[in-house]
């Protein structure tokens, strides 16, 4: 009798797998779409060795996986092999090499990592310069990239005239109505609107919008992204009423396109949901803010620094209803989840210094006095970072915004 012996992994077995993956939707199916990544990955592995390009290809389309779960310390790792397999590939000032330093940017930027994805962007654009010349789209890509890494940390007026660099690069490869203008657009409209030039940001952010509705169809997701970001600036300059029916066809265009349990549709819900707490209509609120935070602890796990936020942003409606004792655990169970969060996904702590100021503001409107609040704070912070016991200028309770 014949021993059974392994079949031999084909590589087209990879392509199958990762035509599967792409029929799921990761926001609502991610662990299927994380196993069949990695056995794509392991597949080609197999059949190519461990340094081949298309092995590469394979961990940053994992690793991008995990950055979009915000698994960032398990994202590195891949991708810093992937862009070490392209460098022995194609040597140190390739394209594909720029395109990788970009990506892994990206993740240490999410991390909060600035200094260190500065260094990376530069390479990367002076590369895409050397190889293509500075007026190619490529180097838009990446003055792109490296202006929102300036506009994070704060060098606004550094990152202005890259931003206009690079839109004008675009416009004179695709035009003045390409959807690559609105993306230019938005970014830098987003630009004016930190530096509180809203008066100079809102004719931007309409005419990206108008760009999208023309070029995918009134009921495509970059047009529920413009409606959505057009609708934060008519928030931040009060005109509420104005900013709420956008909210709505942007909720409704990303249940349509995505379906009811998508995390764009938590975000839209969030969005939704602060500003009807900002009207006063908190009964409108709530259970937005619920369903929000239920698709994401379904997508994320319950201990995630999304799912800390939506805690956080529910509690604060909570309280302005004068549910003191469900707000403040609410709050408790955000800084716990937080911090739970931390060993896997790198999070930067600025979202959660501002749930611990949020939690002390809270406690100070319930009347708790001083030193009991400070004990109440440290005792939710069972693992954790220190922080000041007499904060300076103390900042009015918020909604982390998405």
């Amino acid at each position: 009798m014949d021993e059974a012996r392994d079949e031999p992994l084909r590589p087209d077995v990879a392509a199958e797998l990762d035509k599967l993956s792409e029929l799921l939707d990761a926001a609502t199916h991610p662990s299927e779409v994380e196993s069949l990544m990695r056995q794509a990955l392991a597949v080609t592995e197999a059949s190519f060795g461990p340094d081949d390009p298309d092995v590469a290809f394979h961990l940053f389309d994992l690793a991008l996986f995990l950055q979009a779960m915000e698994r960032l310390l398990e994202s590195e790792p891949l991708m810093r092999r992937a862009l070490a397999i392209h460098e022995t590939a194609y040597g140190a000032n390739h394209p594909e090499v720029a395109s990788d330093l970009n990506m892994l940017a990206s993740l240490l930027k999410a991390a909060n990592r600035l200094s260190e994805a500065e260094t990376l962007v530069r390479r990367a654009l002076a590369i895409s310069e050397a190889s293509c010349g500075t007026d190619h789209p490529d180097v838009a890509r990446d003055l792109n990239h490296l202006a929102a890494l300036l506009q994070a940390a704060n060098r606004l007026s550094e990152a202005e005239p890259l931003m206009r660099r690079a839109m004008a690069i675009h416009e004179a490869h695709f035009g003045s109505d390409d959807p690559e203008i609105a993306s230019d657009l938005n970014n830098l409209a987003q630009l004016l609107q930190d530096t509180d030039r809203l008066s100079e940001s809102e004719p931007l952010m309409r005419r990206a919008l108008a760009i999208d509705e023309a070029a995918y169809g009134p009921d495509h997701p970059e047009v529920a992204t413009d409606l959505n970001n057009l609708a934060q600036l008519l928030q931040d300059t009060g005109r509420l009423l104005d900013a709420e029916p956008l909210m709505r066809r942007a909720l409704v265009i990303d249940e349509a396109s995505d379906g009811p349990n998508h995390l764009n549709v938590a975000i839209r819900l969030n969005n939704l949901a602060v500003l009807l707490k900002r009207m006063n209509r908190l009964s409108e609120a709530e259970p937005l803010m619920r369903r929000a935070l239920a698709i994401d602890e379904a997508t994320y796990g319950p201990d995630h620094p999304e799912v800390a936020m939506d805690l956080n942003n529910l509690a604060q409606v909570l309280l302005a209803a004068n549910k003191l004792s469900d707000a403040e655990l609410l709050m408790r169970q955000a800084l716990s989840t937080f911090l739970n969060s931390r060993p896997k996904t790198e999070h930067d702590t600025q979202n959660m210094m501002s749930i611990a100021v949020n939690y002390l503001n809270m406690l100070e409107e319930m009347g708790v006095p001083e030193d009991e609040r400070m004990d109440r704070l440290e005792s939710a912070l069972s693992a954790g970072e220190p922080l000041p016991r007499k904060p300076g200028r103390k900042p009015g309770s918020k909604h982390i915004r998405r």
